[in-house]
């Protein structure tokens, strides 16, 4: 029975969910998805796509089939491919393998998981048998081989586990292979590995209010031919704290942002590095709205800099 609570939190989604229509409706009529090219072949894929921790983790944790296959048909209709996950994002990547077999969709998603069987903070050795089992898990979650993108989390254990996937990579269970970190004390080290390492990938974090990795890693990217994936653009939930309450400059829509989440995906999506964003989200209309941020254009560089000082004017 739905409780009076119920009604009114649905009720209140409902009206969000309205109001935001017209804006996504114009945000599609603005032509085909921007797509960018991966540099150690060519392949594009569109700009935006869809990250599984938070919210949608839940979800998948909950086991709210529902709700996960709302959110990949809105990503799959909207003309996205880029799903982003990992075996420690709870159900995640079991979960969405599941769904996206139920849609037939198995040949339209660009899969992008991790390997992580080493301890990052603890600095635990990764046991060659225990990556090589999560690898199989991975791919038989799927249900297709080759995965399109395997990459070792938090740049733990290199030795062992970027060795492992490069093994599946020559093997052409892999067709791509990387690292990722969001945590800038390991940025001296992802830069080593960034010099010396074949990585087609590397995920970071980086946000219009996080500039560290363009400072950083983005000029190592563009001279190695290195794809970035990008984290957490809306800096987990620290930018939506950061706007609440407060409008979208008009001149944003200079450049197609009607909404917040186009701003800052946007932002992210318009450094030359950058290859593709994958924001989490589990509510297909927060899809839709980010997909919008792939269409039209992209904001330049006079106004990438109005959007960074618009953000640092506001209380952080």
């Amino acid at each position: 029975m739905l409780t009076r609570r119920d009604c009114l939190t649905l009720t209140a989604q409902t009206c969000a969910a309205a109001a935001l229509m017209p804006r996504l409706l114009a945000a599609q009529q603005q032509g085909e998805l921007i797509r960018r090219p991966i540099p150690s072949t060519g392949e594009e894929l569109p700009i935006i796509g869809l990250g599984s921790s938070a919210t949608f983790s839940e979800a998948a944790g909950d086991d709210d089939i529902e709700a996960v296959r709302a959110v990949l048909e809105a990503m799959f209709e909207q003309g996205g491919t880029v799903f982003d996950t990992a075996p420690s994002y709870g159900a995640s990547e079991e979960v969405a393998g599941r769904v996206v077999a139920n849609l037939g969709a198995r040949d339209r998603i660009f899969w992008a998981t991790k390997l992580n069987v080493a301890g990052f903070r603890s600095q635990t050795p990764a046991d060659p048998e225990a990556a090589r089992e999560q690898v199989e898990t991975s791919l038989r979650r799927l249900g297709r081989e080759p995965i399109d993108l395997d990459q070792v989390h938090n740049i733990a254990d290199m030795d062992t586990q970027f060795a492992i996937l490069e093994e599946y990579k020559e093997q052409g269970r892999i067709r791509y292979v990387g690292t990722t970190s969001t945590f800038k004390p390991q940025y001296e080290a992802l830069e080593g590995y960034m010099r010396n390492l074949p990585l087609d990938f590397v995920g970071i974090d980086y946000a219009v209010d996080n500039l560290s990795a363009e400072e950083r890693l983005f000029p190592i990217a563009q001279e190695r031919g290195i794809a970035v994936m990008v984290y957490m653009p809306f800096g987990r939930t620290r930018l939506w704290d950061r706007v609440e309450g407060v409008e979208v400059p008009d001149w944003a829509r200079e450049f197609g942002a009607e909404t917040w989440a186009q701003f800052f995906l946007k932002f992210a999506a318009s450094h030359p590095a950058v290859t593709v964003v994958t924001p989490a989200t589990s509510r297909p209309e927060h899809m839709i709205d980010n997909m919008a941020a792939a269409r039209g254009r992209l904001p330049d560089e006079a106004e990438r800099r109005r959007m960074v000082e618009f953000i640092e004017t506001l209380p952080s």
